[in-house]
């Protein structure tokens, strides 16, 4: 009998240089252990990846990054790209109430993202940092006090009603790991505050530890395919901001 042929890899297409919104479906490929090229990161992947942003040709032209190609399909936006890996690799059961339920988290993680990225460019995203730090600064004393707490007390509740262990079913699933990015994320930009939070997030804490210590994960996170945080990506560590 013969083998079936292996799959191609995806393309992952993201900025070169930073984790950002590219790293929840990394996340994923690598534990599912799926080929995968991240298309920026080789020699000529900018200017393919550019060029994608212009074209139409598998669907709506994207956006932005991340998006991914599989076969003759272009996947846009990381949610998105969660929702169509997940089920092809086990990270999330097929019935329709678990997919709605994990998107509909992963979707808050978007929106959580997306207030981060916004805590150190209030006014504009074509803005420097250094030009609008005292705008920032304001905009981050509200998030630390407010929104951090708010974001995490709903996912610890989450897990909670869950039986504590997985955010989504009895299985593990991508929001699992999408939870630990971000507690990962907001430790390195905004560490005073996590540490305010610990005893509401215990929870949350515990699954973190959890994946990284997962026998993929934690290969990935010692290799040199796991960038750094840096002040380009979407966590920043700037202390002034972290009241």
């Amino acid at each position: 009998m013969a083998r079936p042929r292996p799959l191609p890899p995806y393309d992952l297409f993201y900025w070169p240089s930073i984790q950002g919104r590219g790293e929840f479906p990394r996340l994923l490929l690598e534990e599912a252990q799926a080929p995968y090229v991240d298309v920026a990161r080789q020699p000529g992947g900018m200017p393919r990846m550019l060029k994608l942003l212009k074209e139409a040709r598998r669907g709506p032209r994207p956006f932005a990054p991340p998006f991914l190609g599989s076969g003759n399909v272009l996947i846009v936006q990381a949610a998105n790209i969660l929702l169509y890996l997940a089920p092809r690799h086990g990270l999330i059961g097929r019935e329709e109430r678990a997919r709605i339920a994990a998107h509909q988290l992963q979707l808050t993680v978007t929106d959580l993202v997306a207030e981060v990225h916004d805590v150190h460019h209030p006014i504009a995203g074509s803005l420097y940092y250094e030009d609008q730090k005292p705008e920032a600064k304001r905009k981050a004393a509200s998030f630390v006090k407010e929104r951090i707490p708010k974001f995490l007390e709903y996912f610890e509740a989450v897990l909670t009603d869950n039986g504590g262990k997985r955010m989504v079913g009895r299985s593990f699933s991508y929001v699992d790991l999408s939870m630990f990015q971000v507690v990962a994320g907001l430790d390195y930009a905004f560490p005073r505050a996590m540490k305010r939070l610990a005893r509401k997030t215990k929870g949350l804490r515990a699954l973190h530890d959890a994946v990284a210590s997962r026998k993929r994960i934690a290969a990935y996170l010692t290799s040199p395919r796991r960038l750094p945080f840096n002040e380009d990506g979407i966590f920043r560590a700037y202390p002034e901001l972290d009241g």
